[in-house]
């Protein structure tokens, strides 16, 4: 199976880290402006082939059966991954049927240090409100933060209040270890991928070649990559 990488105004030494340790063929679809991801590792030392397979304990959005997965690891305090995050609802609506969405938790504590409870209450949504209830949480969380540490703690509860969330099973599902090491396993995934900062993204192909998207890039870069490899 191929790997491929693409190049989005990231450090030149990201890109050769991640030719060297994942053997892959950089690709370049253009070029963004600005800063576009929140960093907390130093380095590249990741591969691609140590991405956990999506599962059923997974959170996915669209099509189970959709020709691409676009496997994102984000964190809800980072302003890079909120913009990403009304992006990829873009991208679902361009691409119905053709995309699907894996959310994974990459929670930087070093730079938000509210962001594992935020994430620990969209996991605990979605256990007692079921799967389904993942997605109108995590994206009511992503409306309401100003990001970067931001957001109410307060705020958590009354997103479960708004979508009919039973009050102290939620509460007492914040202590859950279970819930816990789901999070810390997907962010340790994230960075065994090769991620350093967030939203950190892989596409992967029809064919199981995947694409790394670095950064919150817009529909127009995401929708170039989409094209493409649709019509490999």
């Amino acid at each position: 199976m191929e790997t491929k990488t693409t190049s989005y105004a990231v450090p030149a030494a990201i890109i050769i880290a991640g030719v060297v340790v994942a053997g892959a063929i950089v690709w370049s679809i253009g070029k963004s402006s600005g800063p576009q991801a929140a960093s907390a590792v130093d380095t590249v030392t990741g591969s691609f082939e140590a991405m956990a397979p999506v599962g059923p304990n997974d959170h996915v959005r669209g099509a189970a059966k959709a020709p691409i997965t676009i496997v994102e690891y984000s964190d809800t305090e980072c302003p890079f991954c909120k913009r990403f995050h009304m992006t990829m609802q873009d991208v679902m609506k361009k691409y119905d049927g053709k995309v699907a969405w894996v959310y994974r938790h990459f929670p930087i504590k070093e730079l938000h240090a509210k962001a594992f409870d935020e994430a620990k209450a969209t996991e605990c949504a979605a256990k007692i409100g079921g799967k389904d209830m993942f997605w109108p949480y995590i994206d009511a969380v992503y409306s309401a933060t100003p990001s970067n540490d931001q957001l109410d703690p307060a705020e958590l509860t009354r997103i479960a209040a708004n979508l009919k969330i039973d009050a102290a099973k939620f509460a007492a599902c914040q202590a859950s270890p279970d819930v816990e090491k789901k999070i810390n396993d997907e962010r340790d995934n994230a960075i065994a991928t090769g991620g350093n900062g967030t939203p950190w993204s892989i596409l992967i192909g029809p064919d199981g070649t995947k694409y790394a998207i670095n950064g919150a890039q817009p529909i127009e870069e995401i929708s170039k990559l989409v094209d493409m490899v649709l019509k490999k």
